[in-house]
């Protein structure tokens, strides 16, 4: 694919003002729920362009969160592929152990400002729960997380940590149990408490302000390592590498990069078992145009336009719809896809904590299996950035018995 032809972007015109990027996102919810995200995006418009929320949110991400990360050059790494330099965007090391206090932070601020007292959220690897649960009990806010049975059983450890911080957490136990129950049932209790409760949504997907607003809360990532970079190696990267379930960490680390035409950007969905119907989570390789929970864009659906099982050995990913963002510069060229398997992200969650004394995520590895491969087919001059989403504490006992059964 050639970038150089790809024409400038107004980024801030995305979304538009229905919160669409070009045919995808847009509003589709109940009407129970329409003066609620209206009174959302009001609120958030304000509060973007308030100095006082924007101070106040900086400080918390780093007195509470430990901003900024480190970009820490994959030495060993590097040197097994024998090709272009890795660096690391290590997200693992903030508080709570990945991306998603970054957007956690700023909606619970938000909904303190919109005099919310109650919080719910979804969580399929339960990042983004322990993330929330973290967020409520350090402003005072009830918090209710649901997570899908399943889910719940593979992350019993992220499970504990947000009851430990005083959430209620509420299995879901319809359907596959996984993260897209979750979000039914998030949306559910949305609609009965809309007046006292503020739904946190994790990834940037949903309805408009969503996609827009959890985008903008997680620029820090691209920003951080566009300055970062040019710090050390004095010029910007040659690639850009992140793993997309629904895209949270993937648009936080590309934003500040779209209108840089010589880098590349790939998103890595998750390849499960293989592109076949029901063993993988890649919406892009197997997917169509649909509607799913608020948002209009790639899916994975039958042809009846029912929602196909999805698999994954990262929770994270395992969901059947991608952000409409990706799906826009996708159409646009700005943005590639590509998928890891389970098996070959199992090989690289041991072939990095071997190497770098890093355990990175389930989810984060299908970017670092990218990473290495494209690393293989690169020169020595070239510098690729792999986003290291969030470290794979959660996950060692799921890999333990995975392995322990593969001998």
């Amino acid at each position: 694919m050639s970038t150089a032809a790809t024409p400038p972007l107004d980024r801030f015109s995305m979304p538009d003002a229905t919160g669409h990027f070009g045919p995808y996102g847009g509003v589709f919810v109940p009407e129970t729920l329409m003066t609620a995200l209206q009174e959302l995006a009001a609120a958030y418009e304000k509060a973007r362009k308030d100095p006082g929320f924007l101070n106040e949110l900086r400080q918390h991400l780093k007195e509470f969160a430990g901003r900024p990360t480190e970009l820490y050059f994959a030495s060993r790494l590097t040197e097994h592929c024998g090709g272009a330099k890795i660096y690391l965007k290590r997200e693992d090391l903030l508080h709570t152990g990945a991306h998603k206090i970054n957007n956690a932070l700023a909606q619970a601020l938000l909904a303190k400002r919109m005099g919310k007292k109650r919080i719910i959220a979804e969580t399929g690897a339960g990042q983004h729960g322990v993330a929330t649960a973290a967020a409520c009990a350090k402003f005072g806010l009830e918090c209710v997380v649901y997570m899908g049975a399943h889910d719940m059983e593979r992350q019993a450890l992220n499970v504990f940590r947000m009851r430990l911080m005083g959430a209620e957490v509420r299995g879901v136990e319809a359907g596959q149990k996984t993260l897209k129950e979750a979000i039914n049932e998030a949306m559910r209790d949305w609609v009965t408490n809309v007046r006292s409760t503020h739904y946190i949504l994790g990834t940037a997907y949903g309805s408009h302000p969503y996609p827009m607003m959890v985008r903008d809360f997680h620029r820090v990532i691209g920003l951080e390592a566009k300055e970062q970079i040019l710090a050390r190696e004095g010029r910007l990267p040659d690639e850009l590498i992140a793993c997309v379930g629904g895209g949270s960490n993937a648009i936080g680390l590309f934003f500040e990069f779209l209108e840089e035409p010589n880098i590349r950007m790939t998103g890595v969905e998750a390849g499960g078992h293989g592109i076949k119907r029901g063993e993988h989570a890649a919406r892009f390789a197997g997917g169509r145009l649909g509607v799913l929970q608020g948002c209009k864009t790639f899916l994975l659906q039958d042809a009846n336009g029912q929602i196909e099982l999805t698999h994954s050995v990262s929770a994270g990913l395992d969901y059947a719809a991608v952000g409409p963002e990706h799906a826009f510069y996708r159409d646009r060229g700005r943005i590639e896809f590509a998928f890891a398997t389970d098996d070959e992200v199992l090989e690289t969650f041991q072939l990095c904590s071997r190497l770098e004394g890093i355990i990175p995520a389930l989810e984060s590895t299908h970017a670092l299996f990218h990473a290495v491969k494209r690393a293989k087919a690169l020169s020595k001059d070239k510098i690729i950035i792999a986003n290291l989403s969030g470290r794979g504490d959660k996950d060692v006992q799921q890999v333990a018995k995975i392995l322990g059964h593969k001998g």
